[in-house]
């Protein structure tokens, strides 16, 4: 009776395993996507008619093969969105092997380092430096590290969970230098940033401007922003954004997700 006790529990055990490994081989991956408001903006439905490129990605993949989840969040730097617990660390717990992160910050991350309203800046640059500063909003002592910096722990932490990791250059605000539009130096680190970490690279700043210039100054503040805001698009330039996006990501075969986007 021992034995025959015995060997049906290893028999469920065998099965369990089975059935464990076949979800597995089964089961449909998950794209995350992490950034600020030019990602996500607000709710993400466009209710104060800005709308972030990450809310219209999805619309170029096959749901049938891929989840989305856009995680990003308006107000939010690398080190505000790395250091919230409630932000990445969420989104880093429901991540599992197969799946991807796709990322854009840098808008907020020339903002101050210290300061009462967000205390939300960055070190300029991609470098390992530091600096030790008394966060007032935590009411605490925080070592604060480079843009750069942020965005390998990013990546970091993806790749230790088997995902694949793709990092962004910020998309351009709407700032003209005659009929050329301004570029940043958070592109450049960013590009950096993925080169050290071996992560993905989507030029995006490079993408949108190419865009924007073949238009003209005029027709892009009239069909892609409002008349006040220079950074937020609304929902046709956010449409536009993540066009270029899922174009480049689907055209680029090192990056390998051509089979998920659809046809």
């Amino acid at each position: 009776m021992k034995y025959r006790i015995g060997w049906k529990l290893v028999a469920l055990l065998l099965a369990y395993c089975f059935c464990s490994f076949l979800n597995r081989e089964n089961r449909k991956p998950t794209l995350f996507i992490i950034g600020d408001s030019t990602v996500k903006n607000g709710r993400g439905d466009g209710s104060n008619g800005q709308w972030g490129w990450g809310s219209f990605l999805g619309d170029y993949i096959d749901r049938s093969k891929l989840n989305v989840r856009n995680k990003a969040l308006g107000g939010t730097s690398t080190r505000t969105f790395y250091n919230n617990p409630k932000l990445w660390q969420q989104v880093l717990d429901s991540i599992q092997a197969g799946d991807i992160v796709i990322m854009q910050f840098g808008h907020n991350d020339s903002s101050p380092i210290v300061d009462t309203l967000r205390a939300r800046g960055t070190i300029k640059g991609n470098g390992d430096e530091f600096q030790e500063v008394f966060n007032p909003l935590l009411k605490q002592r925080e070592m604060v590290y480079s843009y750069g910096f942020y965005l390998r722990r990013f990546v970091k932490n993806v790749h230790d969970k088997g995902a694949k990791a793709i990092i962004c250059s910020p998309i351009p605000r709407n700032a003209w230098d005659g009929e050329h539009v301004r570029r940043s130096a958070y592109a450049q680190w960013a590009k950096e940033a993925a080169a050290q970490s071996e992560a993905f690279f989507v030029p995006l700043q490079d993408l949108i401007i190419a865009h924007y210039e073949e238009l003209g100054k005029e027709a892009v503040q009239r069909t892609f922003f409002e008349p006040k805001d220079a950074t937020h698009t609304i929902k046709a330039g956010a449409e536009r954004n993540a066009s270029l996006v899922a174009s480049f990501l689907k055209d680029t075969k090192e990056i390998g997700l051509q089979r998920f986007f659809k046809k």
